[in-house]
């Protein structure tokens, strides 16, 4: 596969800070991840926050900023949405060979407050803070939260059209090709943040079916100055891996700092 690069002087780079773990993690589960075949192909999505990885005990995602690229680099419309309980699911069709990229993409901000006397703590969209936040409000800090959930599915041979970075918050650019994973094979990524690399990042490994074992079984590698990192995959199966940073480069003038993170679902599949 083609290699991105993306360089950046060692004194261009913002001084990156790992956020801490969220208690639930959040993930998108599809039914396939390479298929074959001419016709009426689709895949299903689950997307969901668990305690226990790919397990649904906790709560649905909502779907509002879902965005599915197609090989060609256009836009895809999903279907059959549905939210239950502890889940929500849809459908994406494949209508073109290639590489899809379907992403669930959040850009919105989180204050704490006081109001007389009492912490006070509010989530929303950046119109709606001035608002929403009480006049008589003291002690106000604003944080910028940026998140990408993603996956990946390949119908026939991968490429890589869906898969350029949009310049927005930390992204993956993957060296090895997200559907191209192998059991005892090394693949290689590169973390950007709006774009640049992000070095010096922390990203957490996780292989599914965490809830029969009696360990967690994560790998924690950090990125290096071109903000790229290798792992060798232990066996086949899903994976999950996440990485966030803060920074004070918040793209809304009421944010003093930002908080961007990604995570993703990959399969790999036996050697």
């Amino acid at each position: 596969m083609k290699k991105f690069v993306r360089t950046l002087s060692a004194a261009a780079l913002v001084v990156l800070v790992p956020v801490a773990a969220q208690a639930h993690k959040a993930w998108l589960l599809p039914s396939s991840t390479v298929l074959s075949g001419k016709d009426d192909l689709a895949v299903t999505i689950d997307a969901a926050a668990s305690n226990d990885l790919f397990f649904f005990d906790h709560r649905p995602l909502p779907l509002e900023g879902l965005v599915i690229t197609a090989p060609g680099g256009g836009a895809v419309t999903h279907e059959n949405e549905s939210k239950g309980k502890y889940r929500s699911t849809f459908d994406v069709p494949l209508k073109e060979k290639g590489t899809y990229r379907i992403a669930l993409v959040s850009d919105g901000l989180f204050a704490r407050y006081k109001e007389d006397g009492k912490q006070k703590r509010w989530r929303g969209k950046a119109e709606n803070l001035a608002k929403e936040i009480p006049a008589s409000a003291t002690e106000l800090v604003v944080t910028q939260s940026q998140r990408r959930l993603e996956t990946f599915v390949t119908v026939g041979n991968p490429d890589e059209a869906a898969l350029k970075p949009t310049g927005a918050g930390l992204e993956l650019v993957p060296v090895t090709h997200p559907n191209d994973l192998f059991a005892n094979g090394e693949a290689e990524f590169k973390l950007v943040l709006d774009g640049k690399p992000a070095a010096g990042v922390k990203v957490e490994i996780v292989r599914g079916g965490i809830r029969y074992r009696n360990k967690l079984g994560d790998t924690t590698v950090t990125t290096d100055d071109n903000g790229a990192f290798k792992y060798k995959w232990p066996e086949a199966g899903m994976y999950w891996i996440e990485a966030a940073v803060t920074d004070d480069k918040a793209s809304v003038k009421d944010a003093k700092e930002r908080r961007a993170s990604y995570a993703a679902t990959l399969e790999v599949l036996p050697e």
